[in-house]
């Protein structure tokens, strides 16, 4: 029986513009942010997320995904199969679908505001650290790479190698996820705001996939899950897996995501995870001095032992298999979900994680000093 155009649900479209304009007016009161929301109704929900999700050894978020797929591809051919039907009210049918999934996508996306957006507005964590981030130095970054390169050099000696002769994580992804924790647990008696009990990273089931959409990991808000790609080379798994509990814990900022997997990887107990931490802030800060020194870049580039440079290449190679339309896709909207959420660089933010590393540097020098 035909039923009339449900105009009226039109309504809950307006809930776009809404969560854009509490967006707006949230990051101009990181203060309050961080007073209000991200220190204390955040964390509400990510406990009662925690508590649930806690529960399932698989990741709901992936099973949801998988379910939303197939309901997307079913509804689309059922859609296209009325268009070209005989049916005298197709077209209202169809309008009517088309109507559902706004309003759909328009309470999803208010959802994810209240929930966990605003926390890309709240303090930015040098501000939380009293780190001293302001004009970082060119002689500060190179300072900060060749401590790094140091670091890595000699960690790297202590790491378990596979036949391929790169590093190579001796128990599998379970064991990284179920210690995880510990960096953490490590982390806060330095800043005490990362600290606090959640829910634990979930490996991925369909990783491969997630590697031909170049993403090694992903927070899901809607459920608090810290999901990982765990097909990924061993020397990057226990920073990934610190990065999504980053997120977890309110960061969403992915360069400070990136920081705070470095740190609480280089406090680890487990030399795994300190190397793997001191690896991703090398890359960064190496990305950085080239951008900046192409001569000094390569002087350093040298240095590295050649364990370390195995490693930057199983990465790479890791990679490279990936790279075409998806992956390219999939980078132009993580940009546009970066800059939708008023992050006006876009990928270029992962940059910033340098400064917060020459921070650290100076903190480091002053109080020895």
């Amino acid at each position: 029986m035909y039923k009339e155009i449900k105009l009226k649900r039109l309504y809950y479209v307006f809930l776009i513009p809404l969560g854009i304009l509490l967006s707006i007016i949230s990051s101009k009161a990181p203060e309050a942010v961080e007073a209000v929301y991200s220190t204390v109704i955040y964390k509400i929900f990510i406990y009662v997320l925690s508590f649930v999700n806690g529960i399932f050894p698989f990741s709901i978020a992936e099973v949801i995904m998988i379910f939303l797929v197939i309901f997307i591809a079913f509804n689309i051919i059922k859609s296209v199969l009325l268009l070209f039907s005989s049916h005298s009210h197709k077209y209202a049918r169809i309008l009517n679908k088309l109507i559902n999934a706004l309003v759909v996508v328009s309470l999803l996306y208010f959802i994810f505001i209240i929930i966990w957006g605003l926390n890309y507005h709240r303090l930015p964590f040098s501000a939380l650290s009293k780190l001293n981030v302001e004009n970082p130095k060119k002689e500060e970054l190179k300072l900060v790479c060749m401590d790094l390169i140091a670091q890595a050099n000699e960690l790297r000696y202590m790491i378990k190698e596979d036949s391929q002769g790169a590093a190579q994580i001796q128990h599998g992804h379970r064991q990284v996820i179920n210690r995880a924790p510990l960096g953490y647990s490590n982390a806060s008696n330095l800043y005490s705001f990362i600290g606090g009990k959640y829910s634990k990273a979930k490996g991925v089931f369909f990783s491969r996939t997630m590697s031909h959409m170049g993403i090694s990991g992903i927070y899901m808000p809607f459920t608090g899950e810290a999901n990982v790609n765990i097909s990924i080379p061993d020397s990057m798994l226990p920073c990934t897996v610190s990065h999504e509990m980053a997120h977890q814990r309110g960061f969403a900022r992915e360069d400070e995501a990136n920081y705070i997997a470095y740190l609480t990887c280089k406090l680890h107990p487990d030399i795994e995870f300190r190397y793997s931490g001191i690896l991703l802030a090398l890359i960064h800060a190496m990305n950085a001095l080239y951008e900046s020194s192409p001569a000094e870049f390569a002087s350093l580039r040298k240095t590295y032992s050649d364990s370390v440079n195995r490693d930057l290449k199983q990465i790479s190679d890791y990679w490279k298999q990936f790279e075409g339309p998806t992956e390219k896709l999939q980078n132009k909207i993580n940009d546009a979900y970066l800059k939708s959420n008023l992050q006006e660089e876009g990928v270029k933010s992962y940059g910033r994680m340098v400064d917060l590393l020459i921070g650290e540097y100076r903190n480091s020098n002053s109080i020895n000093n």
